[in-house]
């Protein structure tokens, strides 16, 4: 093609920009969907009328409850049809109106059958395209594209549904092509032709394939592939977006280790604890005071005692059959989740997919990148493994069903991953982030006191359930004299030593309040020794301990402001909370220390101005 005719097609495009159809799934899809929908609503609610029909059929009348039973069936499949056609037709009048067009300073997406909608983005605003696509979406080929724009709290991503792969990644690249042509102030033509020219001259280079091939390989990445090879037959293969500089996944270990380690293991632990606790509560029934006149402690003692153990024992086996079956559950839901979980570099971009059923694409600029997160939950820190996510500016996300639910923050570059390995993976994935501080700054030496004080005391719950027993004592104690009450029961009266019950149920919560209040304990002696915050000439770092950590790192330039606080009480201990706010999450997210020496808030002051250095 010669200089000429490109611009003429230069020309052609400018002036006539081109309508982009979604993909026609858009229609039956959509249709399937609400079809079945109503259909299941319906045969829920007539169930009980046919079972009562057909019971009636069977004690006699049957050739006139058949006769009825045909005429509703008749009638009901031809209402149903004429839904099924009314539902199609709003589908497919909504498909002709939905498409988008790229205009030379904008993204364009039209909607609406009777009301027209027109949703209008510069692309010099697009901050990321994620996509996502259902489990009937992944038969088709297709998923659900989300455009996000910079913005605070109040942004919603623009949705653009039922694109097939080839399309929903080309809009990609388009998108932040045309960016980069805006934010260098050329156009579109202008700053792509070159780049068209180089390519010619130079042969097609094939994606590089990761370090290892079987490395990061799991069993569910077969799965992965047929649904690909499938979503190919209906809406055609893959785009290829450029070159992979970096790639990995999950292994078999990782993939299993990531469903046994996840927020349901703690719950089986805590569920555990609160077992033990009922168990301790049983126990201490048996020193339930009783005497010889004190007919109600002494029938609790000798009779009801095994019936309560047995009831407890039979409630924490239940309990503890739940728990195992959903932890399974959670297991292999988390297993299937992850499925075909890849993470890549392709140019200067990190992309990340993951779903075995409902597949989740995201991808971000290096640019966009916020922060580094590493976080360790209690189980993960035991073992030394630990999450890593990117953080970048998310969107409000409109649901299908008209909510507005929040977009997950972050994305998650490795779900499970033992903690020494993360240098390997960042200098693989985000080389951008490997000259990261080291020169660690703890928390003062006053911080563990006051932590102790603030957990087990001021916000210790042990603590004040300590204090409203030891009330409720103190009240009983007045308002009793001995203890002693009279009840009338069949066949006579029986002496219940209300004191001495009471008092057996306060020393219960004592110990619950001991327990409680030792847990805080060890939390914050944990956040005192683990806690920290770093920076240098590029990047800050925090880290807050405990029985779960979190390390966040981020570069200094993406700092929107930073400052620090004090109260009366860490004046006096010379100490100070250093705050850094940056764009990352919805509306963005601020990231604090509490009781950093003073000396250390002063020089990150310092740091923080626009000549300060280190």
């Amino acid at each position: 093609m010669g200089e000429q005719d490109m611009q003429i097609q230069d020309t052609m495009a400018a002036s006539e920009p081109v309508r982009h159809q979604v993909h026609h799934s858009y229609i039956w899809l959509g249709t399937l969907r609400v079809v079945l929908v109503v259909f299941v609503a319906v045969v829920i609610s007539m169930f009980s009328s046919i079972i009562g029909a057909i019971s009636e059929g069977m004690h006699g009348g049957g050739a006139e409850v058949g006769f009825v039973i045909a005429v509703t069936a008749g009638i009901s499949f031809a209402a149903f049809v004429v839904f099924t056609g009314l539902v199609f037709l709003v589908h497919w009048l909504a498909y002709k109106r939905l498409y988008y067009v790229l205009g030379p300073d904008e993204f364009n997406l039209y909607s609406g059958i009777i009301t027209k909608k027109r949703v209008h983005v510069p692309y010099n605003k697009v901050q990321s395209v994620d996509q996502k696509a259902s489990l009937l979406q992944r038969i088709a080929g297709v998923r659900t594209l989300y455009i996000d724009t910079a913005g605070g709290a109040n942004n919603k991503a623009i949705v653009v549904p039922y694109v097939t792969k080839h399309d929903a990644e080309w809009l990609r690249s388009e998108l932040f092509a045309r960016k980069d042509a805006s934010i260098r102030g050329v156009s579109y033509q202008e700053f792509v032709r070159p780049q068209t020219q180089a390519t010619r001259s130079q042969k097609p280079q094939a994606p590089e394939p990761p370090q290892d091939e079987r490395e990061g390989r799991n069993i569910l990445d077969v799965g992965q592939e047929a649904w690909d090879e499938l979503g190919g037959v209906f809406a055609g293969e893959a785009y290829d977006g450029g070159r992979v500089s970096y790639e990995y996944g999950l292994s078999n270990k990782e993939l299993v280790l990531a469903g046994l380690s996840n927020n349901t293991s703690f719950a089986v632990l805590l569920m555990g604890i609160v077992i033990g606790i009922v168990e301790l509560i049983g126990s201490a029934l048996d020193i339930l005071p009783a005497d010889e006149v004190d007919v109600f402690s002494t029938m609790v003692r000798d009779t009801g005692m095994h019936v309560i153990q047995s009831g407890m024992f039979a409630l924490a086996a239940t309990v503890i059959g739940i728990i195992l079956v959903v932890w399974i559950l959670s297991v292999i839901g988390s297993c299937i989740g992850y499925g075909g979980f890849r993470a890549r570099r392709r140019e200067s971009r990190i992309e990340v997919e993951y779903g075995l059923l409902q597949h989740t694409f995201q991808g971000v600029d290096i640019e966009r990148v916020q922060a580094v997160v590493i976080t360790q939950s209690f189980i993960r820190r035991l073992f030394g493994y630990c999450e890593v996510s990117l953080a970048k500016v998310d969107a409000n996300v409109e649901g299908d069903d008209g909510k507005n639910a929040r977009a997950k923050r972050g994305i998650v570059i490795h779900p499970f991953v033992k903690l020494a390995k993360v240098p390997q993976i960042l200098a693989g994935l985000v080389p951008e982030f490997e000259d990261v501080p080291t020169d660690q700054r703890k928390v003062a030496p006053v911080a563990l006191r006051r932590a102790l004080t603030r957990r087990c005391i001021v916000r210790g719950t042990g603590f004040w359930l300590a204090v409203i027993v030891a009330v409720f004592q103190l009240t009983m104690g007045l308002w009793l004299d001995d203890g002693i009450v009279r009840m009338h029961v069949p066949g006579g009266y029986v002496t219940v030593d209300v004191y001495g019950l009471c008092n057996s149920i306060c020393m219960i919560c004592y110990v619950l309040a001991i327990v409680i209040t030792i847990v805080s304990a060890i939390g914050a002696v944990l956040w005192a020794r683990s806690s920290s915050f770093a920076f240098n000439h590029r990047f800050m770092q925090v880290t807050n301990g405990g029985f779960s950590t979190s390390t966040v790192t981020f570069p200094r330039q993406k700092i929107q402001y930073g400052y620090t606080k004090t109260n009366p009480l860490q004046r006096m201990a010379h100490t100070a909370t250093i705050k850094a706010r940056t764009a990352a999450g919805v509306g963005g997210t601020t990231y604090a220390l509490i009781d950093a020496t003073q000396e250390d808030a002063e020089a990150w002051l310092a740091w923080l101005e626009p000549r300060g250095s280190r």
